[in-house]
């Protein structure tokens, strides 16, 4: 008797339009509130862009709320909801090793920054494994692989300043990147780095490799892509990142150039920065979220070309907050006197594990945005700051103010 037809499997039923909210409601501030802060700013408000939200999406007090500055790493506080969101908390980042018809081996990336010799000792085993395009007769003669690689030229944002280039929080975006293009400081030619390790580690197994660099092919990161296009392409060997909550915790909580912009293309399936930047941007806007002066130039903010507003920051955050993915977004925040870039500020005060943030540090620019626990549920802050004299005290006089003034007097 013939088999009976498989049964056909349930598909889940598609994600909901994510929904932004309307938009900030400016309506009834916290006036002591709104007084605490402007004193806490004394004389230098001009120099600065807070905006504090509660949970309903209410202005409880803002200063230059919609005057948009440089940020500086608060930008990754745009680049990771824009991943989450668009690529889901399982997302990795992979490195290929894959075979074409003509017997050549290839190797594609998406910028894994985790990936180091461990993951290339298992490609270079695997291509060994495989033979690639020897001698068909003989079986003999050096391995032939193609690494697919952006030219130099596109390496770095334009605008990142010359001097950052040369530390290792400056260091080059590619794809195939070994120890995220840093050593103690930036890898300066990470493709011969690259060739040379890979070829090192051929050797060490009796083999050869005869290497090759050329232009990649589309990004397609996508969840529901395989990575592996042309018709006989076949997928040897893969190597993972870490999923997208360490991604995002090393983007945030360690405040890790090279994952954010990496993360920034991948959301976007485009590893030109401009088109990845105006990507995000969309996504921005279609969010429903203040936009006003918004400038996205990278995925980090290390460019000073980005600017963004306290509101914009503010509303991002509430909205986050509301996300289906909400809790894998806080959690990938430094955390005050106890992680990240926040572990030796605030100890022992009031702020101390009560505040989840993104921090921000060019010359000039300071700035915290996050989630503050207080005793009238949580506050959604952004403080910017572009030339302000001693922020670092006047931030922690802000948050404290927050915290003392929640609820707002007078409001229960």
């Amino acid at each position: 008797m013939a088999a009976p037809p498989p049964v056909p499997l349930l598909s889940p039923p598609g994600p909901q339009e994510a929904r932004g909210l309307p938009s900030l409601r400016d309506g009834q501030r916290c006036p002591a509130l709104q007084r605490a802060v402007e004193a806490d700013l004394g004389a230098g408000k001009q120099a600065w862009s807070i905006s504090i939200v509660d949970g309903n999406g209410e202005l409880q007090a803002d200063v230059n709320g919609r005057v948009a500055r440089v940020p500086a790493s608060n930008q990754k506080l745009i680049s990771t909801a824009f991943a989450l969101d668009r690529l889901g908390p399982d997302f990795r980042l992979r490195t290929q090793l894959v075979r074409r018809p003509d017997g050549v081996l290839e190797l594609r990336g998406q910028g894994d920054p985790d990936l180091g010799l461990a993951g290339l000792q298992r490609l270079a085993m695997a291509a060994l494994g495989q033979g690639g395009s020897r001698n068909p007769d003989t079986g003999t003669g050096p391995i032939k692989l193609m690494l697919r690689e952006e030219p130099p030229q596109r390496w770095w944002p334009r605008d990142w300043e010359p001097a950052d280039r040369a530390y290792a929080y400056g260091a080059p975006i590619t794809r195939l990147a070994l120890t995220s293009n840093a050593l103690d400081m930036a890898v300066q030619n990470p493709a011969a780095r690259f060739k040379t390790l890979f070829s090192k580690q051929v050797q060490r197994q009796g083999g050869a490799v005869q290497l090759s660099v050329a232009a990649p092919q589309p990004l397609r990161v996508r969840p529901d892509l395989s990575g592996i296009d042309g018709e006989g392409t076949t997928l040897l060997h893969e190597e993972t990142s870490a999923p997208m909550h360490a991604l995002l915790s090393l983007a945030n909580t360690e405040s890790h150039n090279f994952t954010a912009e990496v993360l920034l293309r991948a959301a976007a399936d485009q590893w030109d920065v401009k088109a990845a930047s105006r990507e995000a941007m969309a996504w921005m806007t279609a969010q429903n979220l203040p936009v006003q002066g918004l400038r996205i130039a990278d995925g980090s903010g290390l460019s000073r070309s980005n600017r963004v507003s306290s509101q914009t920051l503010a509303a991002l955050l509430l909205h986050m907050h509301q996300h289906p993915l909400g809790p894998y977004y806080q959690a990938s925040m430094a955390i005050a006197g106890r992680r990240g870039t926040l572990r030796n500020y605030f100890r022992g005060t009031s702020l101390e594990g009560r505040l989840w943030a993104k921090t921000g540090t060019l010359r000039g620019v300071r700035s915290v945005s996050g989630i503050l626990q207080t005793a009238d549920g949580p506050r959604f802050v952004s403080l910017i700051s572009n030339g302000a004299g001693a922020p670092n005290p006047t931030i922690g006089a802000v948050l404290r103010s927050v915290q003392r003034l929640s609820p707002c007097p007078g409001s229960v």
